[in-house]
């Protein structure tokens, strides 16, 4: 029998952690991207070395595992030297928050290098900050992707700080930019925000408060919730034509 093709496409689910018990709760709930991250430190707060290390160690590559590396802003030369250290955990991405409009070309210019080297980097862009979505300088720079986020937690959910035609167009930039770039989009997602955010057809969606016990990104990890999210994320996969199943999820997380 000729196996059925598959006709939808579904975001991968980051999910956030703070600590190697989340991360193996993360893993054994079937996400696709572990993401290290403390809350408490901010926007883009870096976990520790050492942790970083143990869940590298405890994923042993069954799935990707990505790093912040702080709320850093006004130094390249501070930011260069927290991607390399970061880097040198072993996990497969760094991220590097943009905060400053002022500083992208003196950023990206930074980061060239590393990423030539080896080291996967992506940009993430703090969409209340005023930043400009453009995606073609992160591209020139060599860098593996780009992720829109928020970095007031308190300023709403990304769907309510973009327009639906920015948060499909953005996407749509990171797959034309002439060097492809993985695409990510966060800041405090709800249920409701996936069939929104899921009609650009990112690579991933980012979450934390959703898929903690309180609904508060400071909260623990919960596998249900994590459940909840992923089945979420399948029900508005969009299809392959660009067209979404019709929206029957109801409320947040």
């Amino acid at each position: 029998m000729i196996p059925a093709v598959n006709t939808r496409k579904t975001p991968g689910l980051l999910a956030s952690v703070r600590s190697l018990p989340e991360a193996e709760v993360a893993l054994a709930a079937g996400v696709d991207i572990i993401d290290l991250k403390e809350p408490a430190l901010g926007a883009l707060g870096a976990v520790s070395h050492a942790v970083a290390r143990d869940v590298v160690q405890m994923i042993d590559g069954a799935v990707r595992v990505s790093a912040t590396i702080g709320d850093l802003r006004g130094d390249p030369r501070r930011t260069v030297e927290a991607v390399r250290a970061m880097a040198e955990t072993g996990v497969d991405i760094v991220k590097v928050g943009l905060f400053d409009e002022a500083e992208r070309a003196e950023l990206l210019s930074a980061l060239a290098p590393l990423a030539a080297s080896g080291i996967r980097i992506v940009v993430v862009l703090l969409v209340d900050r005023g930043l400009r979505l453009e995606v073609e300088d992160v591209a020139a720079a060599g860098l593996y992707g780009a992720m829109l986020d928020t970095g007031d937690k308190h300023s709403g959910s990304l769907t309510q700080l973009l327009s639906r035609d920015q948060a499909r167009a953005f996407p749509e930039a990171c797959r034309r930019a002439p060097r492809r770039l993985l695409c990510g989009m966060a800041g405090s997602l709800r249920l409701e925000d996936i069939a929104v955010v899921s009609r650009g057809e990112p690579d991933y969606l980012g979450f934390r408060g959703a898929l903690c016990h309180d609904g508060a990104r400071a909260g623990q990890l919960s596998g249900q919730r994590v459940a909840v999210v992923r089945a979420a994320l399948r029900e508005h996969a969009v299809s392959i034509d660009g067209e979404s199943p019709p929206v029957t999820a109801a409320g947040g997380v």
